[in-house]
């Protein structure tokens, strides 16, 4: 976050780079920011092997995406719940995911946006089309309480934050919650 496309400033580079050796899990950076282009590098290189950018923060949506294959990683594009899904359909060859935002970004703790669901399985449709495979992604307020919701719409990369942390049972409980429920309603849809 820059404090220019979101209101709030988050960490950087340097920050995942310190991190990277420490856990051997994949990075994503979820860039929520203004002209990404020039921290594209930045990222990759302090170990983000996904890097998502906002198609309305992009004056050249293909440049950016080619460079962020070019560097290395996994490209994909955010769409702020406003933004219509028209916005990838001619950079569908060069994704990986797509992630649908369920809350306005550059918070956490804020509430699901039920009226997104719609918004997630239309994308999921487009994104069949494509002739190969692109990770749907949602982040925002997802919790017990939507997760089945955001998952039946064709979501399979489910972000969950404050829920996760919040959970009396500890962050092993919520994943393995969130896991089930997600898991039950992708099925359901591919019955």
């Amino acid at each position: 976050m820059d404090g220019r496309f979101v209101p709030n400033l988050t960490f950087g580079a340097d920050v995942i780079k310190s991190c990277r050796d420490q856990v051997s899990v994949p990075f994503e950076a979820h860039l929520m920011i203004e002209q990404p282009d020039h921290l594209l590098a930045s990222f990759v290189d302090a170990g983000c092997s996904v890097v998502i950018v906002h198609a309305e923060a992009c004056l050249h949506l293909h440049r950016t995406l080619a460079a962020i294959r070019e560097l290395g990683a996994s490209p994909a594009v955010a769409l702020n719940p406003h933004t219509p899904i028209d916005q990838i359909c001619h950079v569908l060859d060069l994704l990986d995911m797509v992630l649908v935002m369920t809350v306005n970004p550059g918070f956490g703790g804020q509430a699901y946006l039920p009226s997104m669901e719609p918004k997630v399985d239309a994308t999921r449709r487009l994104l069949d089309t494509a002739d190969h495979w692109i990770d749907l992604e949602v982040d925002g307020g997802i919790s017990a309480s939507t997760v089945t919701g955001a998952a039946a719409a064709g979501a399979n990369v489910l972000i969950s934050g404050s829920a996760m942390f919040r959970h009396p049972d500890g962050r092993g409980a919520a994943v393995t919650e969130l896991r089930n429920l997600a898991q039950k309603a992708w099925a359901s849809r591919l019955a």
